[in-house]
């Protein structure tokens, strides 16, 4: 079939765009021929896609002011971007935007061992942080699953969690200043180089704000001295139910592991067909690591292997090794990326409190079997932070808007359950008709307002977060 000739008014508004970036950027930093923005047409969530107007790599705060104050002044919506690793799709463009990306963005500007800090561009990869100070004993905390190729921007912006949370946070606690750009180009810093600043905490309010009020190019990271030594247990059992309450009756004893990891039989054998790390042929699996000096290491593992013990584990076996230990982190850091060889799925990340995760691991395995769809489960159960990976088949008509209606169904039981819908993903087009299931219309009428001071022509991130009319109606004010 032919298609129609493009609108000759579309044609030469894109032109006049693409013009003006260029007369402000280098030219390789404006990306415009309709093949090579596709590269940027959908993010990790790639059941949704759309070529954007053009693409843009600025170099520094400076150019990414100036781009925004010429965005603005043409009204052209603007989406930042960072290694396009969203799962909720949070960097998906539309057709009259800009892409704003900041993959040039990657300079470390400052290093303070004394104060345990790092200053750097935010295009920089989550793991090449640590990667910066590692030569003296120092770590960044947050490990995203993506962390090899996540930018500190997206981090930012989702508020990014990882394995290691439940022991040291995630971005919202490592994160203690930033500089962003509004959307008319103003440059403003909020926090800094120390452990808390005066005044609101409007730093709180940007981190996790998906890109909705402002484009970080500039974060001040907390760093840390590295533990004398950590060790990961393997826990294999008969159920996701009484894995489950292994992760509850563990929390409940006060004992804190750096981290609990979770997956279920689909996730385990996919896992280690794809990095044969040993896992057991078992239902369900937890790793527990644990940190610090042997005596330490010792203690806590007595604790948590007595409570596993008293749920009749299939397995439960200590790293013994370096090596043994970082090839079990390796299964689970490729659980995304080996689900993904074998199916295609749609990645939840529902919160919920941890003595739920019995109950709401029995009633997702139900709604699984009413749907007809399968479910893989892996997560971080110390926070229970869930991650179901929705199986379904993208080129059977009908099962991705299956698939989502499950999803819909799994994240409004974890709001049922007291949890949140969504804990280190973000909202970004995939829950954003689900944010009145959280919030009632006057709490989402607050965040409206919020954005409504940043962005008061609602030109960044457009038609993300929150519910879609409300987006559409603010916009046409």
């Amino acid at each position: 079939m032919q298609m129609p000739d493009p609108d000759p008014a579309i044609l030469a508004r894109k032109e006049a765009i693409v013009a003006k970036l260029k007369s402000i950027l280098p030219e390789d930093a404006v990306i415009s021929d309709p093949a090579e923005v596709k590269v940027y047409e959908c993010d990790a969530l790639t059941a949704y896609r759309c070529p954007p107007l053009a693409v843009v790599l600025p170099a520094s705060t400076e150019e990414v002011a100036a781009v925004l104050r010429l965005c603005h002044g043409e009204h052209v919506p603007v989406v930042p971007r960072g290694s396009g690793t969203s799962l909720a799709g949070g960097a998906l463009p539309t057709a009259d935007c800009v892409v704003l990306g900041v993959a040039r963005l990657t300079a470390v500007l400052e290093t303070d061992y004394e104060n345990r800090f790092i200053r750097l561009q935010t295009g920089r990869t989550n793991l090449s942080v640590t990667g910066a100070v590692e030569d003296e004993d120092f770590f960044y905390a947050p490990d995203p699953s993506s962390q090899l190729a996540c930018a500190i921007a997206g981090n930012i912006g989702m508020n990014s969690g990882g394995a290691h949370c439940l022991k040291y946070g995630v971005t919202t606690n490592n994160l203690l200043g930033v500089t962003m750009v509004l959307m008319d180009g103003t440059v403003v810093e909020l926090g800094g180089a120390h452990l808390d600043a005066a005044g609101y905490d409007l730093l709180g309010v940007i981190c996790g704000s998906e890109g909705q009020l402002g484009v970080v190019t500039e974060a001040v990271l907390r760093i840390l001295r590295k533990p004398e030594g950590a060790r990961p247990v393997l826990m294999g059992f008969g159920s996701n139910e009484v894995a489950g309450a292994c992760v509850r009756d563990i929390i409940k004893a006060g004992v804190l592991p750096v981290a609990i990891e979770f997956m279920d039989r689909p996730c385990i054998r996919a896992c280690e067909d794809f990095a044969h790390a040993g896992y057991p042929d078992v239902e369900a699996l937890l790793i527990v690591e644990v940190e610090g000096s042997e005596a330490e290491i010792a203690e806590q593992l007595a604790k948590i292997t007595e409570i596993a013990r008293s749920h009749d584990p299939l397995e439960l076996r200590e790293s013994r090794s370096a090596a043994e230990s970082a090839l079990i982190w390796k299964g689970r850091k490729a659980a995304f990326g080996a689900m993904g060889q074998i199916n295609d799925y749609i990645c939840l990340d529902g919160t919920i409190p941890v003595s739920a995760l019995p109950e709401v691991l029995r009633r997702i395995g139900e709604m699984t079997a009413g749907y007809g769809l399968g479910v893989a489960n892996v997560f971080h159960a110390g926070d229970g932070n869930m991650h179901p990976l929705i199986l379904y088949n993208a080129n059977a008509p009908g099962e991705l808007e299956k698939a989502e209606a499950l999803g819909a169904d799994i994240l409004t039981l974890c709001v049922e359950v007291g949890g949140c819908l969504t804990g280190e993903h973000g909202v970004g087009v995939e829950k954003r008709d689900l944010m009145a299931v959280q919030y009632a219309p006057e709490d989402i009428e607050a965040q409206l307002r919020v954005k409504d001071v940043f962005d008061p022509d609602w030109l960044l991130n457009p038609a993300k977060v929150f519910p879609l009319e409300s987006s559409k109606a603010r916009r046409a004010a």
